[in-house]
């Protein structure tokens, strides 16, 4: 019999090396190269029907090998440790791998009761685990590419469109004026230290929606290389999962326990057969299906 601790060290050395720059979702070839892999409900082998059982707490019919009721919101599994899925056995407080406490922690942030690694509510990582998720996820380059992509997201929602021609004409007419006051100080020797010459972040709203289609159509595609493919361990999917959520944007996590949106893997019963974020548009929010919902 597998020893168990040995099981969890085997489960968390799987999570690094989805952190060492390759694609979760791919494999790579002989030569180096990376080969892409089917979509993972496609990929994976039929799952036997679990027989449904009754939630501890609130009495609700639930997936037996689910350690979470999607009804009330509570982690079921007494004899595992919610947040690194280590065993435990009655009468320990704490964790005997990672040290955090049987039936949760609330989150320095936001005052938000968990019972996971990271906060559901603000994203926090409230673990030692997690932070260091976060740091290893913060030097990949694929996720750093990720940020700068929500970044100039943010930066093109806050663009104003011009509504017209003399919208236009305006601008510039602000532009030449902003540079003939330049040279008239410089001129009278009252220099402006390091001023910086910019030019106006506004545009057509044409080109700006073209511009927000493609930096959403890029998201996308990276988004799709952070997928979770299925894991033996709840835990690790939730924490990587949430170590790779990018800020910025608004977005919901989609199972492939049920196909459903959730707003982060931590409302998911079932995260372990996997899953992906998927960028949540306004008309999405009432689909999802926790109670964080109205967080996006």
């Amino acid at each position: 019999m597998t020893n168990e601790k040995t099981l969890h060290t085997d489960l968390s050395g799987s999570c690094e090396r989805t952190l060492d720059g390759r694609a979760p979702t791919s494999e790579r070839g002989a030569d180096g190269g990376v080969k892409s892999q089917p979509d993972v409900r496609a990929a994976q082998a039929p799952q036997k029907v679990a027989c449904a059982t009754e939630c501890p707490f609130c009495g609700a019919m639930m997936d037996s090998e689910a350690d979470f009721c999607e009804s009330c919101q509570r982690y079921v599994k007494s004899t595992v440790c919610s947040f690194c899925g280590t065993p435990m056995v009655d009468g320990e407080t704490y964790c005997p791998e990672c040290g955090n406490p049987r039936g949760g922690v609330v989150c320095p942030v936001c005052h938000t009761f968990n019972e996971f690694s990271f906060c559901k509510q603000c994203g926090t990582p409230l673990t030692d685990e997690a932070r260091d998720l976060v740091a290893a996820m913060k030097g990949n380059q694929e996720y750093q590419q990720l940020m700068a992509v929500c970044d100039e997201l943010q930066r093109l929602d806050k663009c104003l469109p011009f509504n017209s021609e003399a919208d236009i004409e305006q601008e510039a007419a602000n532009e030449r004026l902003k540079r003939r006051v330049q040279e008239l100080l410089q001129k009278d020797g009252l220099r402006i230290a390091h001023f910086v010459e910019r030019p106006s972040p506004r545009m057509r709203a044409e080109e700006l929606a073209r511009k927000k289609t493609e930096q959403i159509a890029l998201l996308n595609e990276l988004l799709d290389k952070f997928a979770i493919k299925p894991t033996p361990s709840p835990a690790i999917a939730r924490n990587y999962a949430m170590a790779s959520k990018p800020a910025g944007v608004r977005l919901a996590w989609v199972c492939n326990y049920k196909h459903a949106m959730h707003s982060s893997p931590c409302g998911c019963a079932k995260p372990q057969l996997g899953g992906k974020w998927i960028i949540l548009d306004k008309g999405s929010v009432e689909q999802l299906k926790d109670d964080n919902a109205s967080n996006g």
